[in-house]
């Protein structure tokens, strides 16, 4: 059998068990309206995404994931509620040197109910742990939903937590604002003259100054952005104590259980994260009723934050050293929302790597 016959043939008998769970095998078109994914993930995605132009449809994408298309088919016509499964390749650019896939099979199971959420999260975790059995990975849980209430329940202006928020999934960006935001920063020498001179006078009188348009904006968007710079410069520092709770948050790793017990312990100094905590609490109950062990079960608060961007409640990967997530997936609410127009249901699901788990499979033979 060759290569890439072994990794279909996985894949197969990965999309069989998902169908043998109650799953209804789907399919995806390969190139995707390019505008869908833009309006999700902004411009970033086409550092991403294999971006190509129709003459009848126009801007398209070669297919760099399956759940918003799935997504898209169950909010027009799914019943609920309702399971789905997949098989198919995806595309995604990786950076030179990375030794990374740019095009891999993927097999995936979606489930779309309304009636206990962290009850679907514990069948979907439970259903990859038992189907990666014997590979000797390394599971590790996250929730983003605890880190977005703790951002929601900040007291200060709308504007920074919009901003806050908006980079949840770019862990580098988030940390510059929250320190900026909380004034542990200082201010860039260049974002002080600019404050000086738009103080000094309005914003229109500089773009005025400054002769012939170049950019995509206009001048009442730029305006607009200069007045933001100035309120965002006299809103006074995120308090120390909170800004103290959302560091705690971000570096929080231990099993499972403890995690519980101190966010538990800080959710009356934080309490926006109330709500989230209890339907952490919930899962962990679910999962250890379908047998995880959830004393031992690694989790991280940061865990996901590097994935696509629609995870905004529990999120999961399965580990193997030296090389990329075997399986990884989470909850995705939100996106259910945006792509059902208002509707909304509860979804969860995740990934498998056909070709990942061939690998290891060999290696063990």
């Amino acid at each position: 059998m060759t290569h890439k016959a072994a990794i279909r043939a996985e894949g197969e008998r990965l999309l069989a068990a998902f169908v043998q769970a109650g799953a209804v095998p789907v399919e995806a078109d390969v190139l995707q309206p390019a505008g869908t994914l833009l309006d999700l993930y902004g411009e970033d995605i086409r550092a991403r995404a294999y971006v190509t132009d129709d003459p009848v449809k126009g801007e398209m994408m070669l297919r760099p994931d399956f759940t918003v298309p799935v997504v898209q088919a169950h909010m027009a016509h799914g019943a609920e509620p309702a399971r789905y499964a997949y098989l198919g390749e995806v595309f995604r650019k990786q950076m030179r040197g990375s030794g990374r896939a740019s095009e891999y099979l993927q097999v995936g199971y979606e489930v779309f109910d309304r009636t206990a959420p962290e009850a679907a999260d514990a069948e979907v975790f439970a259903l990859f742990r038992d189907l990666l059995a014997g590979l000797h990975l390394r599971p590790v849980t996250g929730d983003i939903g605890i880190l977005m209430a703790a951002v929601r329940g900040l007291e200060t202006t709308e504007r920074r937590k919009a901003a806050l928020l908006r980079h949840v999934w770019r862990p580098t960006r988030f940390k510059a604002l929250l320190d900026r935001f909380a004034g542990r920063a200082p201010v860039p020498a260049g974002r002080i003259a600019l404050l000086e001179r738009l103080k000094a006078g309005s914003p229109r009188q500089l773009i005025e100054e400054a002769g012939t348009f170049v950019g995509l904006r206009s001048a009442e968007e730029i305006a607009a952005r200069a007045e933001a710079l100035v309120t965002d410069a006299d809103t006074p520092p995120i308090k120390a104590t909170e800004a103290a709770l959302l560091y705690d948050l971000l570096s929080l790793e231990a099993p499972a259980a403890h995690a519980l017990s101190h966010l538990r312990g800080i959710t009356p100094m934080l309490p926006a994260i109330g709500p989230a905590v209890d339907r952490f609490a919930a899962r962990l109950e679910a999962l250890a009723a379908r047998g995880v062990d959830v004393a031992t079960l690694a989790f991280e608060a940061s865990h996901g934050r590097t994935a696509l961007e629609y995870y905004d409640g529990f999120v999961f990967s399965f580990l193997s050293d030296g090389m990329p997530p075997v399986a990884s997936g989470g909850r995705y609410d939100a996106l259910t929302a945006v792509l059902g127009a208002g509707a909304f249901i509860p979804a969860v699901g995740g990934v498998i790597r056909p070709g990942l788990v061939a690998r290891l499979k060999g290696a063990a033979a």
